[in-house]
């Protein structure tokens, strides 16, 4: 055998052997699965697509999750600079790497490696492994089985999403937004050429680095773009004044909070599409950190404020806490934390309290100090009524009075229609919060909250348009929707909701109207030149200002505050939340419009709010649902035996039957008359009885023990130096009776059996108070000395 025949044999064993490998590779060597298994950004976007926010993956770097095409402004591009011909071959273009070894044969050196978009993708999947002839080899085997299994369009589609594009950029769709600030689908020719031949050596050529080259090949692929009748001469000539990128812009980071809750709750790594409206995303959070900036002097650092669509549920602004500067916290969501939420829930109790007959609309509530198992609740003023409407009860946010209402409801029964409602958060049994659960003694989120308001409004509304009789759906009250849902579950409908739609209705009127005391004085400039409902709630302490308001469509949330709980003196819901409150008003559509009321009218009693006996002396007419009719009539006015000249109650024991003159009268309980005296100085008391009557209900009375007459009084000091208390003492002729102390008009508490108690009061004159619960009062004079 000759040189040459044994030179042929050689190169004939050589190539079989490389075919004998390549069937082995082909064959053998599984497809990665995932193709790609690397983490991604996650991503929030609006409901319109707009990006609003991401989060950088794991690997630190920008790799958007896949998507879910490629623009064809983008695929013409990427092909005529890449693959040409990537449709017609089957994962190898024999041509392709023919032509790439005569070039680096010629250049002596690796010049151009042939690979196809199949090749380069197994690559990129392979993790960019040293080029060497067996992994070429490798590549080459891969791409063609990958080719077998995967559409041509999903290959180019991987391409895109993994390929290289400098820096720490992976992906079209990050490169897009870090090149031009906008979505591929958005780019221009000149956008989408520079984007397609960056991955080929994007270390060489970077926005702001080897421009002219960049500009060079830029153009030249525009060329060729104009050559195959995809661009006129015009539109080449406008693309090549486009200028290149020059720098990298920031990623968006509108809607951070709402970001990093979708991660939390699984979405990590997830092109996140949401239900937030961008224009108002973006107004929100401008408004928000705008209003927390004018806070800061005082200390405040933090806010957060959500937009709600009430039909849907959809939540339409979402800012989690505003940008402080320093380190406040910011990075709290504040609208998914447990706060204390102050007066928030008194709404609920009352539509409850209508629902269960309990009250009428204007019904009076005690106002009077309340002991209840330790717990001795204060209006925010520390004022008592005596007895107030209960509508003006929550107009003024009085806590009194809803004290004594929930002990009427029941503290247990409360928290179960709080948990019904959907404030999940009251996760501990009713016993744990008590009577404290209406002042703000339970821990909920801006969240429930606003979800629960929701949930009342679509009752409402959803009840009007239903049938008679099935005017209620549980599926009323949900908790609001961030992401965005295509179907629609199918409502079940009810005869009775969680809150029956007058009670709402009643409820809302009463937000229509909020005010509030003395203490928390201007609430008047807030008023909007849009009609809404609102409630505000201030926590114990000045920790938290909340203010909740809504109107035909939607429902805004706002809290103030500090993330990590500091009070502040002024940190209340009505100076600190409600002007950020009516602002994002401002930014929605839409009015109150409660709509007619409901039932039949019916006279109530002006003075009680119940429904009018005979002997109410003024009525006025108001309508009333049928559940309402079953409350008591009034059973404050009663009629009083007196005298012919009005002056003296009387009866048969000292007075002539045939010339008792019977008179209509507002009666107050005792206590309730004494402090609603203070409030309403043309409040009648009873005519006192005639001399020589036997009463048969007589009334016990007390003294004052110490101090007596005018008594000048030393508080002593304590051996740590403090001032200490002089302990006075009263007497009842009840053992059993409850004596009510007042320092110059200021509650000091209660005593019970043995009535002594503690004062302390500044050198000067002063007056002490003291009512039973019969209402029999005692006023004494006295004087502290040093």
């Amino acid at each position: 055998m000759n040189f040459r025949n044994r030179r042929f044999l050689k190169i004939g064993k050589a190539g079989g052997i490389m075919l004998l490998a390549f069937l082995i590779l082909f064959l053998f060597i599984p497809l990665p699965d995932p193709l790609f298994d690397v983490p991604y950004t996650t991503t929030l976007k609006s409901e319109d697509g707009t990006l609003l926010s991401a989060a950088i993956a794991d690997d630190q770097q920008w790799r958007f999750p896949v998507s879910d095409s490629i623009p064809a402004k983008l695929e013409s591009a990427l092909l005529l600079f890449e693959d040409e011909y990537f449709y017609y071959h089957p994962g190898v273009n024999p041509v392709s790497l023919f032509r790439a070894a005569r070039q680096n044969y010629n250049a002596g050196r690796t010049v151009s490696g042939g690979s196809t978009l199949t090749m380069q993708t197994v690559r990129m999947a392979l993790g960019n492994q040293p080029r060497t002839y067996t992994q070429k080899l490798l590549e080459m085997a891969i791409a063609l089985k990958l080719e077998l299994f995967y559409k041509k369009s999903s290959i180019l589609k991987e391409y895109v999403d993994h390929a290289p594009y400098g820096g720490n950029i992976v992906g079209i769709s990050a490169a897009s937004y870090r090149f031009f600030g906008r979505p591929p689908h958005q780019l221009s020719w000149a956008e989408a050429a520079t984007l397609a031949i960056l991955p080929n050596n994007p270390g060489s050529i970077f926005p702001g680095k080897n421009q002219n080259i960049f500009l060079q090949k830029r153009d030249q692929l525009l060329d060729k773009i104009h050559d195959r009748g995809l661009i006129d001469e015009d539109e080449l000539f406008l693309a090549k004044q486009e200028p290149l990128p020059g720098s990298i812009k920031p990623i968006p980071n509108k809607a951070y909070h709402l970001l990093y809750r979708a991660m939390g709750e699984g979405l990590k790594g997830k092109d996140v599409r949401s239900t937030l409206d961008t224009r108002l995303q973006v107004a929100v959070d401008k408004l928000v950190n705008e209003h927390s900036k004018g806070l800061a002097f005082n200390q405040i650092h933090n806010a957060a404020a959500i937009v709600l669509d009430i039909k849907s549920g959809n939540t339409l602004a979402y800012v989690g806490n505003s940008n402080a500067s320093g380190t406040h916290g910011q990075h709290v969501d504040i609208i998914t934390s447990r706060r204390s939420p102050g007066s928030l829930l008194k709404p609920f109790l009352y539509a409850a309290a209508l629902d269960e007959s309990l009250i009428a609309p204007h019904e009076l509530l005690p106002d009077v100090p309340v002991f209840y198992k330790g717990f001795a609740p204060k209006n925010f003023d520390k004022e008592y009524r005596g007895a107030v409407p209960a509508d003006d009860a929550l107009i003024s946010s009085l806590n009194v009075p809803f004290v004594h209402l929930l002990i009427e409801y029941g503290y247990e029964k409360f928290h179960q229609k709080l948990k019904q409602l959907g404030l999940n958060a009251f996760d501990q049994p009713a016993s744990h919060y008590g009577l404290s659960m209406i002042l703000g003694g339970a821990e909920t989120t801006l969240w429930e909250l606003t979800s629960v308001y929701a949930g009342m409004a679509r009752s409402l509304d959803n009840y009007k348009e239903r049938p008679i009789g099935k005017g209620y759906s549980t599926q009323d009250y949900h908790y609001n929707h961030y992401l965005k849902a295509d179907d629609v579950d199918e409502v079940s409908l009810a005869a009775d909701g969680f809150l029956r739609a007058p009670s709402i209705r009643f409820t809302f009127e009463a937000m229509q109207k909020l005010n509030r005391p003395d203490e928390e004085s201007g609430w008047q400039q807030f008023q909007s030149s849009r009609q809404i409902a609102w409630k505000t709630g201030t926590s114990y302490g000045f920790r938290d200002g909340w203010a909740i308001g809504l109107n035909n469509d939607h429902v805004i949330g706002v809290w103030v505050g500090n993330a990590d709980g500091e009070g502040r003196p002024g940190l209340t819901g009505v100076s600190a939340a409600a002007p950020l409150l009516f602002r994002l008003f401002d930014l929605v559509d839409g009015n109150v419009d409660l709509g007619e009321p409901f039932g039949v009218a019916r006279d109530i009693c002006t003075e009680s709010g119940m429904l009018a006996s005979k002997h109410c002396l003024s009525t006025k007419s108001i309508q009333l649902p049928d559940y309402l009719l079953k409350t008591e009539s009034c059973a404050f006015h009663t009629l009083l035996h007196l005298d012919k000249q009005g002056k003296y109650q009387v009866n048969n024991t000292c007075y002539n039957v045939s010339d008792i003159v019977q008179q209509p009268w507002f009666v107050l309980p005792p206590v309730q008359a004494w402090y609603y005296r203070k409030f309403h100085p043309n409040y009648k008391k009873q005519p006192p009885f005639m001399s020589g009557c036997i009463q048969v209900d007589s009334k016990t009375h007390f003294e004052l023990i110490y101090p007596n007459q005018f008594t000048k009084v030393k508080i002593p000091l304590e051996q740590s130096g403090e001032k200490g208390f002089s302990i006075f003492e009263a007497a009842h002729q009840n053992m059993n009776a409850v004596v009510y102390w007042h320092l110059d008009d200021q509650y000091l508490g209660y005593t019970e059996g043995t009535h002594q108690k503690g004062i302390q009061a500044d050198v000067g004159l002063h007056t002490i108070t003291l009512v039973d619960e019969f209402g029999n009062e005692i006023t004494q004079r006295f004087e502290v000395i040093e």
